[in-house]
């Protein structure tokens, strides 16, 4: 689906075809280490599922170069061990790619393995009038930024169904400071996200929330929900 010109969702990623630049948001790469920490034991698939549906999207669209924005790591202080390995791994399986990651709040310390595998790391990246940031800041735009990506808020939405909530990840789309602003879900498996109907943004880019169209990933495919607001009167 075409989001707004020439920027398109790819399951739980973004895909601007002009720039031939796939942008993923949310990785939390050693998340299963954090949950054992807290003594929630899960097996450790996530690095092998977020590779397989990169590679399967790889397939779909034609890409130079690779955007990770954001919160590649879990861990807020030191890298944990396993965060070290997964990451590494996964920018050795993109090493045919340009990848440059814009640093989110989970990221504090990540510089020792993006210089130790010579991976751009910024604060921000703009490519002509696209603005990729993490979105836990509000970034100073220039005239020429007409949208905004960010991730940072793992956006989804809870069905309730047989007394079972069922979760959605899902795509925003709204309006900061007269420039389209787009969110992307979590691309971790593992993650959910929070439920836009009941929960509040952590963003500060967030001035209209309650306008911001849904746009929920069903698989491969992606559904119109309208806007917010219409969609919490229906349910409350």
């Amino acid at each position: 689906m075409e989001l707004v010109k020439e920027i398109f969702i790819v399951e739980e990623s973004l895909y601007l075809k002009e720039h031939e630049t796939l942008v993923i948001s949310d990785l939390h790469l050693g998340y299963e280490g954090f949950l054992e920490k807290t003594g929630v034991l899960v097996p450790r698939f996530q690095l092998k599922d977020i590779a397989k549906k990169i590679e399967q999207i790889l397939k779909k669209v034609k890409v130079k170069r690779i955007i990770l924005n954001g919160d590649v790591k879990h861990e807020f202080g030191k890298i944990l061990s396993q965060e070290w390995k997964d990451i590494s791994k996964l920018f050795d399986l993109l090493n045919d790619y340009e990848v440059i990651v814009v640093k989110g709040n989970h990221d504090v310390i990540l510089y020792p393995i993006t210089d130790k595998k010579n991976v751009k790391l910024v604060k921000e990246y703009k490519i002509k009038d696209i603005l990729l940031v993490h979105g836990d800041y509000e970034p100073e735009l220039d005239k020429e930024v007409k949208t905004v990506i960010i991730g940072h808020e793992h956006p989804a939405i809870g069905f309730k169904e047989a007394g079972r909530m069922e979760k959605y990840k899902c795509f925003l789309k709204g309006d900061y400071k007269g420039r389209t602003l787009i969110v992307q879900p979590s691309f971790n498996p593992l993650i959910e996200g929070s439920d836009v109907i009941k929960e509040q943004f952590l963003s500060p880019l967030f001035k209209n929330p309650l306008d911001f169209e849904i746009y929920v990933i069903d698989h491969e495919k992606v559904l119109d929900f309208g806007k917010l607001n219409k969609l919490r009167r229906k349910i409350y």
